[in-house]
């Protein structure tokens, strides 16, 4: 029996014996209704937003390449994460994945495979064919529950924002214009001296084949591990991979962004093969919606971006991250973090503020602002997830189609019931990208 089949057999059974709270199991020495048994997959850097989301549950175990990291007190420690899933699974309420974006998916299957609830950093995966994979085992695991770890989703302004457009506030939304500024010098981004990076000895306390996971093979250079291998395309997506799905959240999710027709890169500055560009425009076309207008959504980045803003831009000089929305009705402004509101026009932000138009709340507010505290809420009984794979998945795949015109240029017209595209269909082996002999499993769908 193929292990992808023996998990999805146990994930089965698993899913039909929670209890209500949607604890795993009973864990001896601990009350099950009061503290989650969390493993952590991933114990650096981002790491620390898991943990900080998990104070006060019971981290059981942490797991990562590089034993710098697995080091805590009460938690076992585990390099492969396979291992630590066959040895400790029964013991384990819930996994957060911290992991680069080549390996997200790997680790989320197999949780959401063994009936463990899952919290997966952003963005969800690293192919669009993972992300389908995703959705899909969220409809076949229902009683697992899942969240992805974009923090704005989280914060309230984007419920604000929600409930003034469905009050007909701003109107129909006819363009988004968003973007961040990018410096390829940044923590999370270099430039190597050479292309692809030159082969250097592999630290003791790093094991570079579990790096590589499922991914592509590539010689160890401390460019990759740790923290910017964001650089590269085949571990990660850019600055738009790292900020489309904050910035992103609240166009994608509130004006129902999920398929584009037509995806172009209308400019970008380029560099060779697999290193990621220094910047770029993209522009998604949406058709009507329902009753929802055609719209089209626009990412930049590049240094000292400044976003495109209306002329009644009343909030000083354009912003230089976020989402602008350009709208019949009223403009409208959203952070980077699909957070803190506002109408383009000033005088007329405040007049909405004290007037009787100012809708009431309609969506449940939260408190904690951490997508993993809210998936240990949940866990508990509280509401479900807002970024629950159902909807996240979907919007990393948004995402997604914006990295691939970005990578190769030019236009993209997608065909999302069939999921290919349909005037270069030479892209089309990036839509699910080969795995790595050992890790076979991880490309098969469920």
């Amino acid at each position: 029996m193929r292990r992808r089949d023996f998990l999805a057999a146990a994930g089965a059974v698993a899913a039909g014996t929670f209890i209500p709270q949607h604890f795993n199991i009973a864990k001896a020495g601990t009350s099950a209704n009061s503290k989650v048994n969390v493993a952590m997959i991933g114990g650096g850097g981002i790491a620390g937003m898991a943990f900080g989301g998990c104070k006060g549950e019971n981290i059981v175990a942490v797991c990562d390449v590089d034993s710098k990291f697995t080091n805590r007190e009460g938690a076992k420690s585990f390099t492969d994460f396979r291992v630590m899933f066959d040895k400790m699974g029964k013991e384990i309420d819930a996994v957060c994945v911290n992991t680069p974006d080549h390996t997200h998916f790997a680790a989320t299957i197999e949780a959401m495979q063994r009936g463990i609830h899952v919290c997966t950093q952003k963005p969800l995966t690293h192919n669009i064919w993972q992300a389908r994979t995703l959705y899909k085992a969220a409809k076949k695991y229902p009683k697992v529950l899942t969240n992805m770890g974009n923090q704005g989703h989280t914060y309230n302004g984007i419920r604000t924002m929600k409930e003034w457009y469905e009050a007909g506030i701003l109107g129909q939304v006819k363009e988004v214009y968003s973007g961040i500024g990018f410096n390829f010098r940044g923590t999370y981004f270099g430039k190597p001296k050479n292309n692809p990076p030159t082969k250097t000895p592999v630290p003791e306390n790093l094991n570079w084949d579990l790096w590589i996971g499922p991914g592509i093979e590539a010689d160890y250079n401390p460019i990759y591990h740790q923290r910017k291998w964001r650089g590269f395309y085949n571990y990660g997506g850019a600055q738009l991979a790292d900020w489309f799905c904050h910035i992103n959240d609240g166009p994608v999710y509130i004006l129902d962004l999920y398929e584009p027709t037509e995806i172009e890169c209308l400019e970008r500055k380029t560099n060779a093969g697999n290193l990621v560009t220094d910047s770029c425009h993209v522009r998604w076309k949406f058709p009507k919606r329902g009753k929802m207008a055609p719209c089209d959504l626009h990412w930049s980045d590049g240094p000292n971006l400044k976003l495109k803003v209306p002329e009644n831009w009343g909030h000083g000089r354009e912003p230089g991250s976020g989402s602008v929305w350009f709208a019949d009705k009223n403009h409208g402004y959203l952070d980077n973090r699909s957070n803190n509101p506002k109408l383009a026009d000033r005088a007329k932000m405040v007049e909405l503020q004290n007037s009787k138009a100012f809708p009431a709340e309609k969506y449940p507010r939260l408190k904690h602002g951490s997508p993993h505290r809210e998936l240990m809420d949940a866990i508990k009984g509280g509401a479900k997830c807002g970024s629950r794979f159902e909807n996240s998945a979907r919007l990393t795949e948004t995402c997604l189609l914006g990295v691939l015109a970005q990578r190769f240029g030019g236009k993209i017209e997608w065909d999302a019931k069939n999921i290919k595209i349909t005037n270069r269909p030479e892209l089309n082996e990036y839509i699910k990208e080969p795995v790595r002999k050992g890790w076979e499993d991880y490309g098969t769908d469920i």
